[in-house]
């Protein structure tokens, strides 16, 4: 089994289904990343755009906004994140293919290849991103956000330390695995776009304060849902979860304001042509 079939297991999974019921709290928590990226894409009109790793189409539908009357597709590999795009994006002018990134069949027809968080998961990201760029026209760009390191990414970091001693051990991984912190290492994804054929690339690094929830109850809650701390606890009993949500609401009560709780974050905006 390849890490891309692995991926694809999970993501149609009870993960790609929580994944989904949640999205709505996904995109509060990336909104000022969204913002971001968006901005360093310098979306124009009449753009054909590829979204990469589109989940539950948030990122297409803006990206469709942005570009009217262009063409947007997002492509995904989780069949239940894609179900809730298609609800969210009844009537809108966008397109959604349940496929992997890294081998379907591309018409060089794109001026730009765009993605949030959805480019770290790839087996060999060097073939993915050569693949890739066959889907870009002579003068297309790409544009895409990966997370810099955990410990640069307090809203991830704390909160699974606040709960460390409850989880089951945690095995070391290869930071450079398929994963959330893939791409940590701005001298990997230099190295990486290179070997794939792009050129003119610019790393850039935004720290950020990535929103967890309005308060420290939904903070909490939030926290228990995404980021590391989700898998290593999927396991745990309710009893023990319920401690480790009293934990992340004291944590998160301290960093309550009246416009909610946020955790500083950093990740890096990428881009590069053809």
């Amino acid at each position: 089994m390849n890490n891309n079939t692995a991926q694809a297991e999970h993501w149609n999974g009870p993960a790609g289904q929580r994944w989904a019921s949640l999205c709505d709290h996904h995109d509060y928590r990336l909104e000022n990343i969204q913002n971001a990226l968006t901005a360093f894409a310098a979306l124009e009109r009449g753009m054909h755009v590829l979204d990469i790793g589109c989940g539950c189409g948030t990122t297409t539908l803006k990206l469709a906004e942005a570009c009217a009357p262009g063409r947007v597709l997002g492509v995904d590999i989780s069949a239940p994140m894609l179900a809730a795009a298609r609800i969210r994006a009844a009537g809108a002018a966008v397109e959604f293919v349940e496929a992997d990134a890294s081998t379907m069949k591309y018409v060089q027809e794109y001026d730009l290849v765009f993605s949030r968080f959805g480019v770290m998961f790839f087996a060999d990201p060097v073939a993915a991103f050569t693949h890739i760029r066959a889907a870009l026209k002579p003068g297309g760009r790409l544009a895409f956000s990966c997370w810099c390191t955990m410990k640069e990414n307090d809203w991830v970091s704390l909160p699974f330390e606040a709960a460390r001693d409850l989880l089951p051990p945690q095995t070391p991984q290869d930071p450079h695995a398929p994963g959330q912190f893939a791409f940590a290492d701005d001298k990997r994804v230099r190295s990486i776009l290179t070997g794939a054929g792009f050129r003119n690339i610019r790393i850039e690094r935004l720290a950020t304060k990535v929103k967890l929830g309005a308060d420290a109850v939904d903070a909490a809650n939030g926290a228990l849902n995404s980021g590391a701390l989700l898998r290593a606890a999927a396991e745990v009993d309710e009893t023990t979860r319920e401690i480790i949500r009293g934990r992340l609401r004291n944590l998160m009560a301290r960093y309550a304001t009246p416009d909610g709780v946020a955790l500083p974050g950093a990740c890096w905006l990428v881009g590069a042509g053809v």
